[in-house]
Order: structure tokens, then sequence, then C-alpha cells
């Protein structure tokens, strides 16, 4: 059966969207320099876009990098994180939408072993 896109579906993204709940630290990025850094966690992702909540508001065409700490270990020890650029496409309070244009995965530092007194 087709869907009929006078039915009701208004989803037109071309890529399938996953809900993963990760921690995502931002930076808000001008031509010279990082304006401002913020928090959140994502709410959904998909290949080239991710939703996540915010710590402010943001406004659509703003250029960030987001930092996604990664569900999967490098060879099951190393910690990943997806870190990736792009511009906002839309908002709402306390949520943003990013459409990737840049993306790599990167090691992050693990927490080292905590001592007990």
């Amino acid at each position: 059966m087709q869907s009929n896109p006078q039915e009701g579906n208004t989803d037109q993204r071309a890529a399938t969207r996953f809900p993963v709940v990760r921690e995502v630290r931002y930076k808000i990025l001008s031509r010279r320099s990082v304006e401002e850094t913020g928090f959140g966690s994502t709410i959904d992702m998909s290949s080239s876009g991710v939703l996540f909540s915010t710590d402010r508001d943001l406004r659509p065409g703003m250029r960030l990098e987001v930092s996604i700490s990664w569900p999967v270990a490098l060879n099951g020890q190393v910690p990943l994180k997806l870190v990736a650029r792009g511009r906002v496409v839309r908002s709402a309070k306390g949520i943003a939408a990013i459409e990737m244009s840049q993306r790599e995965f990167r090691t992050q530092a693990s927490q080292g072993p905590t001592v007990a007194q």
C-alpha cells in the first residue's frame, strides 16, 4: 500500500531517525572563534542530523559543533565521541535540530579509576 502525502504523512526527511539518548556538548561557532558553549542530550539522530535538548535557545542558521558521547567503545575499551558540525535547521524552547555537514569519530579521554578514601 502506498502512502498518500495528503493523508497526513508530512514527514519528508530523507534519513531514518533513531531514538538515541546520549550526552551532548555543543559550541556555537562564529567566523573567528567559539562564541558560547552548552550542553544537553540527544532525542533522536539520523545519518544527516541530530535533534537534541539544549540549555539555551538556539536560532535557525547558527553554526554549531556538537560532541556526542558514543554508546560503543573502540575495540570494546576506548571511549568514542561523535563530533559533528552543522547548522541549526529548526528550534523551539529547549530543543534544536542540526543538519550535519561534517562528522567524525574521535577517541575521548576515559574517566580514570576512582579511588575510595
